[in-house]
Order: C-alpha cells, then structure tokens, then sequence
C-alpha cells in the first residue's frame, strides 16, 4: 500500500504519511515516497501552501525499528543507516527548500526523524495530545534530519543538549512554550486549524514567502553584511513581481491585497 497520500483543497495540499499501524515510522522506500510527494506538491504550480500531517494517532514515529531490526539480523544496519538518512536528508531539503509555506500538523507522537521533519516546516500546530521524543538516545542512534542543526537553533546549545543527551519527551504543551511548535490545540480542532492556517497563508505573497524562508535558513550562517545583501537582492525581485505593486495598491486603497501568484520554477534556495 501506498505510505503516503497526497489531497487538493484549492491552493493548499495536505500530504498525509499513512502508515498509522507502525505510527507512521519510515523504511527506505517509504521515505523515498514522501519525498517524491512532497517534491510534487512543492512543483505544483496550482499549489501555495502545503500541510504535512500523520494519519491515525500519530505524526511521524521516525524510522522504522522493525525495518532496522531486520537489517541487523542481516548485518546490513550501517547500510540501512547510510540509505535512510539520506533519503531522510532529502525529505527535509524538500520543506525547506519549498518556495511555499509548509505546515506541520501534528495528532500525536513525533519522534527521532519525525521531529526533525516536523521542525523543517514554517508553521507547527499540534494536538494536545502530541509529544515531542528526540529519541535517538534509547536507540544508541545518532540524530539526523538536520535535529543538531535545528534544535541549537531553535533552542540554545544548552537546552538542545539536555535534550539530546537524555530521554526528553517533551508535552505540546511544553513545546509551545519553548517555541518548537507555533500552536496547541484540540485534538478534534487540529484538521481544520491546520487547514485553514494553510490557506491564511496559501492567500498570501507566495513569492515573498519563498525568499522570507530563503534568508531564514541563511541567516544562521551569513554575516550580518551578506545578510542584508542578500535581503536587497530579494527585496529588488519582489518589487519586479506582481505581487509587490499590489500590496502596495491594496494599501493605498484600504482593502485586502490580492496577492497573484503563480508559485514561480526552481527552489527556494536557489533564489539567493
């Protein structure tokens, strides 16, 4: 069966990992699907924002232990491990490098690569049931999907030490107010809030989102001088785009910007 499914509303498209049985922990070939998933809804031209989600009661277990037990009665574990994290890798390039909002809606548990998919998004809603697990630590496993690039970021070197060098499971609660997730909300509310937190910003300028998610990522690496180049360089593409001169007029006219579109070609991080 298929592990992931991919739905239209309109400018938005959900992309539900649907392997609720294993609370959608990712193989090799499942990770691969997503991926390809994710790199259809980001082309899709039709397409200006995308929800990532979990089918049944969870987001994302990260991988699969089952797949890993079977591969270290094999003696393939480090090949199984060099395929997975990169196809993991690659999952993630996919949301950040998306020149459109994602949003990450999270029912339950995401844990190891599942978090780690989980804060590549933009925008993070959870249940109130949901739980943060770095998990690699009772694994003995190594954190991959960009967890050691996120978590400092987000957090602090200290608390993403605390984090990673014990058994945290961290409460959506919790999570909120440490910033790793931008919503809690009811279980029963979380579809919808997902939704239509989606199209709020699936009627935005998707183009000045694109470069927005562009000079986030090269912030924590630029200085402050390339920075702001690189914040000119934008600035001068979004005045060439349609959707500037709109914004400009809808401001002018006192009434809401109806922003054009259409996503442009390429990725995100290539704009520069």
């Amino acid at each position: 069966m298929p592990a992931t499914r991919t739905e239209r509303d309109g400018s938005v498209a959900t992309v539900t990992i649907d392997r609720p049985d294993r609370l959608n922990a990712l193989d090799v070939p499942s990770m691969r699907e997503l991926r390809s998933a994710l790199r259809a809804a980001g082309g899709d031209p039709e397409v200006r924002a995308v929800v990532l989600t979990g089918a049944g009661r969870a987001f994302c277990a990260g991988g699969d232990v089952a797949a890993m037990d079977e591969h270290r009665r094999r003696g393939t574990l480090a090949e199984l491990f060099h395929e997975l994290t990169g196809e993991q890798e690659l999952a993630v390039r996919e949301i950040v490098g998306m020149p459109k909002p994602v949003v990450a809606a999270l029912p339950g548990v995401a844990a190891g690569g599942g978090l780690a998919l989980a804060l590549s998004a933009d925008w993070r809603i959870a249940s109130e049931d949901a739980t943060l697990v770095p998990a690699f630590p009772s694994l003995g496993a190594v954190p991959d999907g960009g967890l050691t690039y996120f978590l400092p970021h987000y957090l602090g070197l200290g608390l993403a030490q605390e984090l990673l060098f014990s058994s945290a499971r961290i409460p959506a609660p919790r999570g909120r107010e440490l910033g790793l997730l931008h919503e809690v909300v009811p279980p029963s509310d979380l579809a919808e809030r997902a939704r239509s937190r989606a199209a709020e910003l699936a009627a935005g300028p998707t183009l000045a989102y694109g470069w927005t998610k562009h000079l986030l990522q090269s912030a924590f690496h630029e200085s402050l001088a390339e920075q702001m180049l690189l914040e000119r360089r934008s600035a001068v593409r979004a005045a060439e785009s349609a959707e500037l001169p709109e914004g400009i007029r809808a401001f002018r006219e006192k009434r809401r910007p109806n922003f054009p579109g259409p996503v442009r070609s390429g990725r995100a991080a290539e704009g520069g």
